[in-house]
């Protein structure tokens, strides 16, 4: 923190009689005096809406004395020299005090600095006595975070290594995160289960991955020192696995889903659950309760704009809070030397049970993890961009040539077969389009498809011709109605292939 100090000498005067007249000069500038001790003292400057309070402590040694201001508000810099103001101020203060001051006035500021002293020393007592009853709840120095350090680096690693696969940094690729493993509900319902778990390893884009292992630092360094690290790790494998349930059940259609923040609003939870009963101590519990409570409203706010998978979030809340009220109650016991050894093993299984239910319950068909698996196959060739633009143009040719079926009962032959004779140029450009695609670099899936469409669009072109002959005569041949029937059948086993 920014801090100044500067010493003057006080020749022929005792510390004690040095400290009262450092008292006066704190009365003199309206600062509050704190703390007292047997060399020093320690007040604050006034604090208000613009500015922040300092610290000053003034120091007396035999013939010296030492004064000091600090910032102790996070301050990086001290841009209007505050400090060296407050120590110059303080100087001066302390010279105007020792020439007016008498003996009486110095007397009864000894008295004063006695009582101060005391009361120190009560509050010193009393912090010391709270430190140890926070220390004795949450072991908050005697424990190291490992564990919370070894998830980040996993989830640090695994978003490197993804990066160079071509997953990106800021815009990201779906297909690469589905391809590592991320929750898709078609490859997920389909046998990919270990999916539940490694999606709490990836992430959508570094501000994704660098938000979320702030907020696990952040939870983890009270939660891994209080539960220890079995406990820890188990509570966030756990509620990730559920967070990524939570997310297949409310998505009804399919979802493409990764991050670890199922997982640490799981932790959050659990801290939640800790906080609402007396295993932490009131002086450190209500702040914290404060603090975490603001947390998760504001972040389940933020989720319910679009992008954000808040339902893995409210997963993750309350099967961590749930876990939460189970570890309290082994908490408990083992306070009372009664070790629980069946805890751990009911979470997991417990988890894994509602896994497995629900997977096999909700089991998707083959043919679309097929569908899938031959689409991310696809998104790894060179020209799959662009055979993806030429569907799309080809889509636009093909809808303004269907218009000219749309009321055709309600129009006269004549204008029928003018609508067809206008859409007859779309369908030849749709399969112009399609040709183009033979030479691209694509997967053979995507080949067979602009050949089916080319089939597709050849029979269009054939149904149009027939449908412009049958009504421009009067009558037609049975030859012509059967070849407009198999045309149409054709058409028919091409869409639903398609489809």
């Amino acid at each position: 923190m920014p801090s100044y100090q500067q010493s003057i000498a006080v020749s022929g005067l005792d510390k004690e009689t040095v400290l009262a007249i450092c008292y006066s000069a704190f009365k003199q500038l309206n600062w509050e005096t704190m703390f007292a001790g047997e060399e020093k003292l320690l007040g604050a400057t006034p604090k208000s809406w613009k500015a922040n309070s300092q610290q000053v402590i003034a120091t007396a040694s035999d013939g010296l004395l030492e004064v000091s201001s600090e910032m102790t508000q996070g301050e990086a810099f001290d841009a209007g020299g505050k400090n060296k103001k407050n120590v110059q101020a303080f100087l001066s203060a302390f010279e105007s005090c020792q020439k007016s001051i008498g003996e009486e006035s110095i007397q009864q500021n000894i008295e004063a600095l006695q009582q101060l002293r005391a009361t120190t020393r009560e509050a010193a007592a009393k912090e010391e006595k709270d430190a140890a009853e926070i220390e004795e709840a949450m072991n908050l120095s005697k424990s190291n975070l490992y564990v919370t350090y070894a998830v980040i680096c996993i989830n640090v690693l695994v978003f490197i290594l993804m990066a160079i696969n071509g997953a990106g940094i800021f815009e990201t690729n779906s297909y690469v995160h589905i391809k590592w493993g991320s929750n898709f509900t078609p490859l997920t319902l389909t046998g990919d289960w270990w999916r539940l778990v490694t999606n709490v390893f990836i992430h959508f884009g570094i501000i994704h991955l660098l938000m979320n292992m702030y907020c696990l630092y952040t939870v983890g360094v009270y939660l891994e020192p209080m539960l220890g690290k079995v406990k820890y790790i188990t509570a966030y494998l756990c509620t990730g696995v559920l967070a990524s349930i939570v997310s297949l059940w409310w998505h009804k259609d399919a979802v493409n889903s990764a991050g670890a923040s199922g997982a640490i609003f799981g932790l959050y939870g659990l801290f939640l659950a800790l906080l609402t009963t007396n295993l932490i101590p009131k002086q450190v519990r209500q702040p914290l309760l404060q603090s975490i409570g603001i947390f998760i409203a504001y972040n389940l706010f933020y989720g319910m704009k679009g992008g954000v998978d808040n339902a893995a979030h409210i997963g993750g809340l309350i099967s961590g809070f749930s876990i939460g009220y189970i570890y309290v109650y082994g908490i408990k016991k083992e306070k009372q030397q009664q070790k629980l050894q069946w805890i751990l093993p009911a979470v997991i299984a417990v988890t894994l049970g509602i896994a497995a239910g629900y997977v096999q319950q909700n089991k998707m068909d083959n043919a679309e993890r097929t569908a899938v698996l031959n689409e991310i196959d696809a998104a790894g060739y060179k020209d799959n961009d662009k055979f993806i633009e030429k569907i799309k143009e080809f889509g636009l040719k093909e809808d303004v040539a269907l218009t000219a079926l749309k009321g055709a009962d309600s129009i006269s032959r004549e204008e029928f077969v003018n609508r067809l004779a206008e859409a007859m140029p779309q369908w030849d450009n749709a399969e112009t389009i399609l040709k183009s695609t033979s030479n691209y670099t694509i997967s053979e899936t995507n080949h067979k498809k602009a050949a089916t469409l080319l089939e597709y669009v050849q029979l269009r072109k054939r149904q149009y011709d027939l449908l412009s002959a049958a009504n421009q005569s009067d009558s037609t041949s049975a030859a012509t109605d059967n070849e407009l029937k198999e045309t149409d059948e054709k058409i028919s086993k091409i869409i639903k292939a398609l489809n």
